[in-house]
């Protein structure tokens, strides 16, 4: 069986967790924690990782990963980013200042993102609010990374196996 790590990281209720029980088959294991912290608009954290897994047929399978999102936990972020041959960097649109979110993870994960596959997505994407999608991509040009960015609902099994055919293409056409 061969097997491939795929890291799903970025900001807290970007939907990390969502998007891997979205597709995996397995039961999802999750280490959240009740949150203390009310800014989180949210009642249950990641404090350490979650993990599920897809099979892409008889003889392959994508172990999916997913980091902390708050910044306190980012140890946990270059632990899991060992031996990932594929990230997933998940912004939450409607946070304040999601241009300077995306900036933090391509600037964290440059490295892994320099010699692996690479999906930016927006979720909970509103096209009426600024910045569009364009702006991500500028930006991301500006810091010499050319990668897909996108709008999806993680909620939406479909649209989370699309993120993941996004990755497998790169990762084809880097062997």
């Amino acid at each position: 069986m061969i097997e491939h790590k795929i890291l799903f990281t970025g900001t807290v209720s970007a939907g990390k967790t969502t998007a891997i029980q979205s597709v995996s088959e397995i039961p999802v294991i999750c280490t959240d924690v009740l949150s203390n912290d009310l800014t989180l608009g949210k009642e249950a954290t990641t404090v350490a990782l979650d993990y599920g897994e897809v099979s892409l047929g008889k003889a392959e399978r994508l172990r999916l990963y997913g980091t902390p999102g708050q910044e306190r936990f980012s140890f946990m972020w270059d632990v899991l980013a060992q031996g990932a041959l594929g990230l997933v960097i998940l912004i939450d649109h409607t946070r304040p200042e999601p241009l300077r979110d995306l900036s933090i993870y391509l600037d964290h994960f440059r490295n892994l993102i320099q010699k692996t596959a690479c999906v930016v997505v927006l979720s909970k994407m509103d096209a009426s609010r600024p910045p569009a999608l364009e702006t991500f991509t500028e930006m991301m040009q500006k810091k010499h990374l050319v990668y897909p960015v996108v709008a999806a609902d993680v909620r939406d099994k479909a649209q989370v196996l699309w993120i993941l055919d996004l990755l497998l293409v790169q990762m084809e056409a880097r062997l």
